[in-house]
């Protein structure tokens, strides 16, 4: 029987080795597209597929990775690996070349690869779930098929075959993924500081009340986005949304994590989400650009602690010092700045939204740079303790 490489033993190492390629490679992809304006013709814009990749290409391999590593600690089910997790990374690798723009691969066999690859993770995962038991552990199943749907929708509009798909569709993903980050850093965040901090981690605490309002006012915010994100109703509840996330925030004490920049660099993550709201709620209530909100909950929360959950996990689970190294904390403070820089843009006089552009591209790009140049021979290598 053939020995397969070790990449392929555990779900981390494929896809946050993907989600890191992709989020080099396919913003490196978007600035020549910016800087050159070269794009060929077809159905797909080049807007759309940018935003499309991002969401179903980057974070939904960081998801998966996540969760093929996450579920078998809920449930203590064996991990998926080995040949199925093969025909799960190559699903996903193989829907990424034929979206592509220039491979000229038919629409149809691009919308099939990649409309597959949440159906056909939920469907690894989900025996484990269902049999674990626990309501909120799957719950993830729906999560994931509102992004299966949320994927179809924008490849229907692209097929010509609805009208407002890929809009709609859209709100839809980043909704899902608002929602994973919430239920997702709910349990993480105070956990990990707690533990962190021992004693004087006591008084780190997730208050019910909170967290049951943070909880259903952001579920409420994911259908008012996709039917009127810019209306008075969407703006009071993203308005909601922003006071209960910062108000948990605080109650999780980060500043006292200052020491460990793997522990406030999810924090910092989980900072970028109230602030997302905030500018989702001015955009509905005082009209500034849409963009702003959503590049503070994309290239600022979503990145931020997938960035974060990549480093740490990828060194627990191989067996290393959950520590972060010189690089790594760099690429935290790039991703940073790139995300501040995007968020900026469209509030900017118009002679400073093309440079901050720009630079946010280029740092982002360091950023996962750095990061891929840590963990690839870690991703690549044998366990530690091995």
């Amino acid at each position: 029987m053939t020995r397969l490489p070790t990449l392929f033993r555990d779900g981390f190492r494929v896809f946050f080795l993907f989600a890191g390629l992709a989020a080099c490679g396919f913003l490196a992809a978007w600035l020549g597209v910016l800087w050159t304006g070269d794009w060929p013709d077809g159905p797909v814009g080049a807007s759309s597929w940018h935003a499309h990749e991002m969401l179903f290409g980057m974070i939904a391999a960081a998801i998966a990775g996540f969760l093929l590593t996450a579920v078998p600690n809920w449930t203590g089910v064996r991990a998926v690996s080995g040949w199925p997790l093969v025909g799960l990374g190559g699903l996903w690798l193989a829907a990424r070349v034929a979206l592509f723009p220039w491979t000229g691969a038919p629409l149809m066999l691009a919308t099939a690869l990649d409309v597959a690859f949440f159906p056909a993770l939920g469907w690894m995962l989900a025996g484990p779930l269902l049999r674990a038991g626990k309501a909120r552990n799957s719950a993830f199943l729906l999560l994931l098929g509102l992004l299966a749907a949320a994927n179809l929708l924008i490849h229907l509009e692209w097929l010509g075959l609805v009208e407002d798909g890929a809009d709609r569709g859209l709100a839809l993903g980043l909704g899902v993924v608002t929602m994973m980050v919430t239920v997702i850093g709910g349990r993480i965040l105070p956990a990990f500081t707690r533990n962190a901090l021992g004693r004087a981690g006591g008084d780190i605490r997730s208050r019910p009340w909170v967290e049951r309002a943070t909880l259903a006012v952001t579920a409420l915010s994911v259908p008012l986005g996709m039917i009127e994100a810019g209306g008075a109703l969407f703006g009071g509840v993203a308005l909601a949304a922003a006071a209960l996330h910062a108000l948990r925030l605080v109650g999780w004490r980060g500043w006292r994590a200052w020491r460990s920049p793997i522990l406030w660099v999810l924090h910092l993550g989980y900072a970028w989400l109230p602030l997302a709201f905030l500018l989702k709620a001015l955009h509905a209530l005082a009209g500034i650009p849409a963009a702003a909100g959503t590049h503070a909950l994309t290239a600022g929360a979503c990145a931020t602690l997938i960035l974060a959950v990549m480093s740490r996990a990828s060194l627990g689970h191989s067996g290393r010092p959950i520590v972060a190294a010189p690089l790594t904390v760099a690429a935290y403070a790039l991703l940073t700045l790139a995300a501040a820089l995007r968020v900026a843009a469209p509030l900017l006089p118009v002679d400073g939204v093309w440079p901050s552009l720009q630079g946010a591209g280029l740092v982002w790009v360091a950023a996962f740079a750095l990061y891929l140049w840590v963990y690839t021979p870690i991703l690549l290598s044998p366990r530690a303790s091995a």
